[in-house]
């Protein structure tokens, strides 16, 4: 436990350091999603979790589309979150220890969009938030307003507990989705409504890719709503 305990703080020093807004440590062995499992490289039993923020002002450009800016943003928020990636997962080979780094933004399948895991299902499993009727994960201070990386490692970590939490009475994403993907239940998200419109906004001048922003913008979690002077 003792060293469990101080292999966590050093790499969650490191990561916050290096600008990282959210750690976490996932517990691999809790995962009860078998396709999910079966991704996961054998010997692999922590994920390093992290997340960085989108700022806000980058997001308050966007109306109803994807901004240039807001696609630069996105770019060098993964060039980030891969560099932090790398780094932590040095430290941990130094240490002798396994480390796999998994990009924040690689897509490897179309049909349907995925990438080489979810960070999403790591970030709840490692306490770092929920996921929301956006289909994001919810940080309970930034909101969606965050883009995350993960590290595989059998290095000794000490673990959190998954998220507990919902979106409660806030629905601010729903009314202003534009594919129209979210619904009142998680389960119910339209991922196919939701890419057609990716492929729409990836046709835009300067922009090239599928990204949107908008669930992202309307998600601004509680630091937001206080610095607005809301409860």
């Amino acid at each position: 436990m003792k060293n469990e305990l101080k292999n966590r703080a050093e790499l969650e020093t490191l990561a916050y350091e290096q600008g990282a807004a959210a750690f976490g440590i996932a517990d691999l062995n809790r995962l009860d999603d078998k396709d999910f499992s079966a991704a996961i490289p054998a010997g692999y039993f922590r994920a390093v979790v992290m997340g960085m923020r989108v700022l806000d002002s980058v997001l308050e450009e966007i109306v109803d589309k994807p901004t240039p800016l807001y696609f630069h943003v996105y770019r060098q928020l993964n060039y980030a979150l891969d560099r932090l990636a790398f780094m932590v997962a040095t430290r941990i080979e130094s240490a002798g220890y396994r480390a796999l780094p998994v990009p924040a933004s690689q897509i490897v399948s179309k049909a349907p969009m995925r990438g080489q895991l979810s960070h999403k299902l790591l970030g709840w499993l490692a306490g770092i938030g929920f996921i929301g009727r956006n289909s994001l994960l919810v940080h309970p201070e930034y909101g969606a307003r965050m883009r995350y990386v993960s590290v595989l490692t059998d290095m000794p970590l000490e673990p959190d507990a998954p998220y507990e939490g919902n979106c409660g009475e806030c629905r601010a994403c729903v009314a202003v989705c534009p594919a129209g993907a979210i619904h009142e239940s998680v389960k119910d998200f339209d991922i196919d409504a939701c890419y057609r419109k990716l492929c729409e906004f990836a046709k835009l001048p300067f922009i090239g890719q599928h990204v949107c922003g908008i669930c992202v913008k309307a998600c601004s979690g509680r630091r937001k709503n206080k610095r607005n002077g809301n409860p």
